[in-house]
């Protein structure tokens, strides 16, 4: 069968009046951990006890392809990458479009070869897509950044991270972020020291500006988040070298904290007023950083506590709750909580599940989707781990459940490799008794 530029079935044509309303109201989930790239759902009412064998399950959609991307989820949309997806007839990396109510795909647009460099089990895709009005833009492993009309799938530009600006990674895991839409650009990062980060016009993909961090190794898995000290904005992201704070404005660099060289720097960076929290597995650590306005339209940083081994955390983030940290124990399966600002480790318990956890929270609770294909509900508590529900998530098993929960509209979406799964975990009966 023909390799598909563009996959549009026929049913897609009615959802187009649909979709086109649907942008209007878009940043529901539309990128990594979320519109502020938390991880941390503003949603309420929501269920504080599974019953056995967990939520109610509204939809399952198959043929979606292997691939590590939480979906981003936006108006009455979602998307997603994936390879050897379902009736194309290749192996072939995918930005697939999906129906939120049901989980119909709408369409599918080719991105070029699938990843398959490492192990089996660590192949296919791994950046999240980020959805900004009208269009979608993908990351793939090969560097290849790519910008699509979201309502019909159709290329309106694409760059190489690689070829175009001489970017690099730090391992040999491929390219993982999602980028960063902030007002009229498109913030992402290379790495290493040709062009760390860079800003383009989100619209064409010509460049705005770029940033270099003399020395740096190449570029790591996290996503940029931003900060603003004073009237500066900044972006603040972490690479194989370390994190860094980039001026929002111009691509200055603002500061720089070194990490010793680790196999690979992948959290996301959490931010909160003037603090940084950065973290990195493989039993490297987690440190606090404090930001300063300098007065001249720059900002410094200050180490308020170095890297410790106890906050070290591989690749399933770490959310902060209140004054806490929530998060896995590097990749042991063991999720810990410790305090913000002090770094203390309040409490580290084992759980119902095995392997790394990706973690997300919402109204006072954790939900970790471990390695295994156990999900399990808990607690946001600095007291004590209590676990409120648990089940084993559907199709899971046959390779490591990796990719992150997301929690919008009283819905839990999962992905487990080529399936799609939506429960329903609204508390229905607190809604309806609520003033």
């Amino acid at each position: 069968m023909k390799k598909w530029q563009l996959v549009t079935p026929v049913y897609s044509i009615a959802l187009f009046g649909l979709l086109a309303s649907a942008w209007a109201n878009a940043g529901d989930w539309p990128t990594f951990r979320g519109a502020d790239r938390t991880a941390v759902s503003s949603e309420t009412n929501l269920l504080q006890s599974w019953p056995e064998g967990g939520p109610p399950l509204v939809w399952k959609t198959e043929g979606t392809g292997r691939g590590y991307t939480t979906p981003a989820v936006v108006g009455d949309s979602m998307f997603l990458l994936g390879d050897e997806i379902a009736d194309v007839g290749d192996k072939d990396e995918y930005l697939i479009c999906l129906q939120r109510q049901d989980g119909k795909r709408v369409w599918a647009t080719r991105l070029g070869a699938a990843w398959q460099e490492g192990k089996p089990t660590w192949q296919s895709s791994r950046s999240t897509p980020t959805v900004d009005g009208d269009r979608v833009y993908a990351l793939t492993a090969h560097s290849e950044l790519i910008c699509c009309d979201a309502k019909t799938g159709e290329k309106k530009w694409s760059k190489s991270l690689s070829k175009d600006f001489g970017g690099k990674k730090a391992d040999n895991w491929g390219y993982s972020e999602s980028p960063l839409i902030d007002g009229d650009v498109l913030v992402c990062t290379p790495g290493g020291d040709q062009t760390t980060m860079i800003a383009l016009n989100k619209l064409t993909g010509e460049t705005v500006w770029k940033t270099v961090r003399e020395g740096d190794i190449g570029a790591g898995h996290a996503s940029i988040v931003i900060s603003t000290i004073g009237d500066v904005r900044v972006y603040v992201q972490t690479t194989g070298s370390g994190a860094l704070g980039v001026r929002a404005s111009d691509g200055k660099l603002l500061w720089s904290y070194k990490l010793d060289r680790t196999t690979a720097v992948i959290p996301t960076p959490i931010v909160r007023d003037d603090l940084v929290f950065i973290a990195a597995g493989y039993k490297r650590g987690g440190a606090l950083l404090r930001q300063k306005a300098d007065g001249q339209g720059g900002v410094t940083m200050e180490e308020i506590y170095p890297i410790d081994p106890k906050l070290a955390n591989k690749h399933g983030g770490i959310v902060l709750v209140g004054d806490y940290l929530y998060g896995d124990s590097d990749d042991t399966g063991v999720p810990f909580c410790a305090e913000l600002k002090t770094g203390n480790v309040l409490w580290r318990k084992r759980a119902s599940g095995n392997g790394s956890i990706a973690m997300a929270a919402g109204d006072g609770c954790l939900y970790m989707h471990f390695a295994n294909g156990t999900m399990v509900l808990a607690k946001a508590d600095s007291a004590d781990f209590v676990e409120l529900g648990k089940f084993t998530v559907p199709n899971s098993g046959e390779r490591p459940s990796w990719t992150h929960p997301v929690i919008l509209d009283g819905k839990l979406y999962l992905r487990e490799q080529n399936t799609v799964l939506c429960y329903d975990i609204q508390d229905r009966a607190t809604a309806q008794t609520s003033p």
